[in-house]
């Protein structure tokens, strides 16, 4: 009984982050649909008038910034642009009415992110919306290639892609530098805490782990459809929005496979690019893989048509990479209890501990050691710690929103 769970136990967790994505790159080379991702824009008919939708709370600092960044991308339809404080404290509002009457600005109280964008919708004069948050930034182009493959009417979402700073070593070393004399590092200083190999090992990591996220996105978006959208930056139908849920945690997930479930593909663009840092801290990383944890566990509830195979077109895909992930850590404690009882039997399972306590070890300094596979292996805990913190955030109606 015991070797069952075992060997059960690390055959799931080898498939979710192995074989599902060897699974998708065989799918791929049989399938006879082509690639999903348009080919480079190039239109010779009007581009689609869109409305940008933008929900922040506390963002008076970047928000002058972002939108001179929307107000000079390159586009040629008419573009509406819709701010929603979300019961903002700071100097948001007055920021904002430096733009009217280029923005419609509507002002809440404090509602969450959900109620904020289903105010912004309810505004929107427009057949696209386009959703975005207040601290990246679009490229040049985004705004054409994001709205590009709409001309395929079984298209209902297009994500972009999000690169983060830490995708470059180049310019993870220049921001390293700029955050050597942030308070961000005062606390890690005081523990003693090396804030530079700090620095590197969680922008190692999150890197490399979104560097994987983008390939099985692509994977995803060839075969059918991808498993939700990037917030940052995605746009979809005007007549596929459903209000969502006050309490929703993730928009960019829930939204689109609502459509997902109306017979509609989502499709991936890595043209259309929106630009940010990686987090700066392990804590700050740690909040964001929390709360995207506690979204996916929420929408299980919220859309419980999602875990049916007769109703969910990409059932077999959002079990894989959405249910999997979040059961992983569950297979992983079953993997190593197992083994602890089978560890006399045999020096087969007596190494397989061995291993598996080397990386939890190896996982627990990671963010010390300036050694590539110890930064994987500290990735990996951070994101399987997230996915149980955020089931107990969720159970005890801990706020995730921010």
């Amino acid at each position: 009984m015991m070797a069952m769970m075992f060997w059960m136990s690390c055959a799931f967790v080898a498939y979710i982050y192995l074989g599902y994505p060897l699974l998708l790159v065989g799918w791929r080379r049989l399938s006879s649909r082509p690639p999903s991702r348009p080919a480079p824009c190039r239109r010779t008919g009007p581009e689609p008038a869109i409305s940008i939708v933008i929900a922040a709370r506390n963002e008076g600092a970047r928000l002058a910034a972002r939108i001179d960044n929307i107000l000079q991308l390159r586009y040629d339809g008419d573009r509406q642009i819709i701010l929603v404080s979300d019961g903002s404290l700071d100097d948001t509002v007055t920021v904002l009415a430096r733009y009217q009457p280029q923005i419609d600005v509507i002002v809440l109280p404090p509602s969450g992110k959900a109620s904020a964008l289903n105010a912004g919708v309810a505004r929107a004069r427009h057949d696209i919306l386009v959703f975005a948050d207040a601290r990246q930034t679009f490229e040049p182009e985004a705004l054409s290639e994001l709205t590009a493959p709409f001309d395929d009417e079984a298209i209902g979402v297009v994500t972009g892609e999000l690169v983060l700073d830490c995708e470059h070593p180049e310019r993870r070393h220049a921001d390293r530098r700029r955050y050597d004399g942030d308070l961000a590092f005062t606390e890690e200083r005081r523990a003693g805490i090396d804030r530079r190999t700090t620095r590197s090992a969680i922008a190692d990591g999150i890197g490399l782990y979104w560097k994987y996220e983008k390939s099985l996105r692509k994977l995803e978006s060839d075969v059918g459809s991808v498993l939700g959208a990037t917030g940052a930056i995605y746009a979809m139908r005007r007549t596929l929005w459903r209000p969502l849920p006050a309490e929703a945690i993730l928009d960019d997930v829930l939204a689109p496979m609502r459509c997902v479930l109306t017979g509609h593909r989502i499709t991936f663009n890595d043209r259309a690019r929106a630009r940010d840092r990686a987090a700066v801290t392990a804590r700050e990383e740690a909040r964001r893989k929390v709360r995207t944890a506690a979204g996916n566990w929420q929408i299980l509830f919220l859309e419980p048509r999602l875990l049916l195979p007769w109703r969910n077109p990409v059932w077999l895909q959002y079990v894989s990479h959405k249910v999997g992930r979040l059961l992983v850590p569950f297979a992983l404690v079953a993997a190593i209890g197992s083994n602890v009882a089978l560890a006399g039997q045999s020096a087969l399972y007596a190494m397989t501990l061995i291993a598996q306590c080397a990386l939890y070890l190896l996982a627990s300094y990671g963010a010390r050691l300036d050694h590539r596979l110890a930064r994987i292996a500290y990735a990996f805990l951070m994101m399987n710690a997230s996915a149980v913190s955020g089931l107990m955030a969720l159970a005890f109606r801990r706020k995730v929103w921010r």
